[in-house]
Formats: structure tokens, sequence, C-alpha cells
């Protein structure tokens, strides 16, 4: 079996497509519904010799179904935050040091090592409920920092204690909090990376990223606003120092399909499918809900969401599972 220290040595496209492919067997055959959801497609897993040719589980089924891999018990069960009516995603989570190894290895990748950041998290919507692999994440980052914190609603104290720390600093939050943040209080920030996360939670009018990030670069004092792609149904994150453009790890890939054939990978722009090979214990393939396009860099711009009835053909899939 494979093990998440493997995962995160990856380096190459070869060793992702062995590893992909090593990890897709294990897991048609092991995780129920994953299993199921190959055969209602009519898909003989043992024919399937490309990374290109791999089923991707719609994210719904993690809202209705344990997606899980394995016999022994979970050690944690994440939630998605459910805003509205909505059902909460759960992601069985195998082991909390698989989760931990591959978020530090995340973060370091694209920020160093963590020791020299002072993490701040104003994440609300977030620390009022339980279950976030968000919150668990940040607290564990603040933790490995030794300097930084939570902050709930008390704009005032975060401003002052940023203010004090001399260290690079990181205020990694949510959308509508950050807004608030500068709209209220426009604190000119220095030595400070902006990073937004979760969107607006129906707390505040949507806006575009471009719009947003205007906002918060004015009201912040900052010249480009980070970003933090991830969920409750993933163990790895994507990151964003600007403009939109998001980089993964080297163990996590990203593929478009078209909305109207989500077996079509051959386009440009499109639905986001992920592989993120450090779901080892869950499903490494993942259809989600959102919309972005790709760059001959191979880094992709989130571009909203798709409603869910314009995913055709994977809808009465999922409602026969």
């Amino acid at each position: 079996m494979l093990t998440i220290d493997q995962i995160l040595s990856i380096k190459s496209d070869a060793e992702f497509e062995a590893t992909a492919l090593e990890l897709f067997r294990f897991q048609a055959e092991r995780c129920k519904p994953y299993k199921e959801y190959i055969s209602l497609l009519g898909i003989d897993p043992g024919e399937v010799c490309s990374v290109e040719d791999i089923p991707f589980l719609p994210i719904e089924l993690f809202k209705t179904h344990d997606i899980y891999s394995f016999d022994s018990e979970p050690e944690m069960i994440f939630t998605s935050s459910n805003t509205g009516q909505t059902v909460a995603s759960r992601h069985l989570m195998t082991s909390l040091d698989t989760y931990r190894k591959a978020f530090t290895a995340t973060f370091e990748q694209f920020y160093g090592d963590i020791e020299r950041w002072s993490i701040y998290g104003l994440l609300p919507s977030y620390l009022e409920r339980e279950g976030s692999s968000l919150v668990y994440m940040v607290d564990e980052l603040i933790r490995r920092a030794g300097s930084g914190g939570f902050y709930l609603n008390n704009y005032e104290e975060l401003i002052e204690d940023m203010a004090r720390d001399q260290k690079p600093k990181i205020l990694l939050g949510v959308s509508y909090a950050l807004w608030d943040l500068a709209e209220k209080y426009a604190p000119k920030l220095e030595n400070t990376i902006v990073m937004e996360t979760g969107g607006m939670k129906g707390k505040r009018k949507e806006l575009s990223k471009s719009e947003l990030h205007k906002i918060l670069c004015e009201g912040l004092g900052v010249e480009a606003i980070h970003s933090e792609y991830g969920m409750a149904e993933l163990t790895s994150q994507a990151y964003s120092s600007g403009g939109g453009i998001f980089r993964t790890p080297h163990w996590m890939h990203i593929m478009l399909r078209d909305v109207n054939d989500p077996f079509d990978h051959t386009v440009k722009r499109g639905g986001i499918d992920i592989i993120d090979l450090a779901n080892i214990g869950s499903c490494a393939f993942i259809q989600t809900q959102d919309m972005g396009r790709k760059l001959t860099t191979g880094e992709f711009v989130l571009e909203g969401r798709i409603a869910g009835s314009d995913i055709r053909g994977c809808n009465l899939l999922v409602h026969d599972l």
C-alpha cells in the first residue's frame, strides 16, 4: 500500500502517472461507492492504463456516502461548511498524520519554512462550527510557526497584534471577514501576505475575485492578494500568489472537463477535476462543481461554480448509487 511519504516524494510526471494508476486500482477495489460508480459507467479498472482514462467521482457523493478505502476506523471526520440548506460533505480521514504531512509539505513548497512566518487566522465562520479541516490546518501552521493566532470578530486586537509582530506575516482569512476588516478599519499592513479563502458564506454579496482583490488591496495596503484553494474533500491545497492564478503541489493535478460531456478532458476551460494523491484513504479522483481554465504553464484560474443542472450525464449516476 502507498504511504504519504511516497506520495509527497513525487517529482516527475512519470512518477505521478505510475502512482496515480496504482492508487486508482486500489481505490477502485476498496472504496465501495467508487467501485459501484465505476461499474455503472461500464468501465473495467483493469483496462485503465493512463491518467486520462481514470473516472472522477462526483463530489456530491461525499454528502451521501462514506467515501473510504480502508477497513480501519478513520482517525478524524472532516465536514464541509454547509451554508443555507445544503448537506455537509464528510471526509473520512484515515490518519491525521497524513493530513499534517500533506498540508505542511504543500505550504512549504510555495512559502518556505513555516517557522519564518507568523500565521494569523481570521476564520469566524469556520471557528464557529466543528469538523473544519481548514481550522485544523491553520491551527497546526500557527503551532509550527510559533507565533500568530486565531481571531473571531476582534479586528482591533488583530490589527494591534500584527503591528507589534516583527516577523513576516500571513493573514489567512475568509473573504467576507477580510472585506469587513478592509472596509471598517483599513489598516495598512506591513510585511504581510494577505490570503483569502472560503468565499462570502452568505454574509455579504458575491463579488468577482478581481473586484474583491481590488477592495482588499486598497483597504489593507498590499499589492496583491494571495488565495488558498482547498475543500473538506481534499487533503492537499492549491495556492495563488496573486492574479487568481493557482499552482498545485507535485502530487496534485487539475484536469478540465467539458460541462456537457464529463468524460471529455480536451477542453481548455470547463469543470475542474482534481487528482489529489494524498487522498490515500478516500478517493483521489474527484469531479468538483467548480469552473476554471488551464494556462499553458500548467497553472489554473478558478472561475466560479457550475450549477448542478449543467453537469449532464453524471447526475443520473449519482442518484443511482
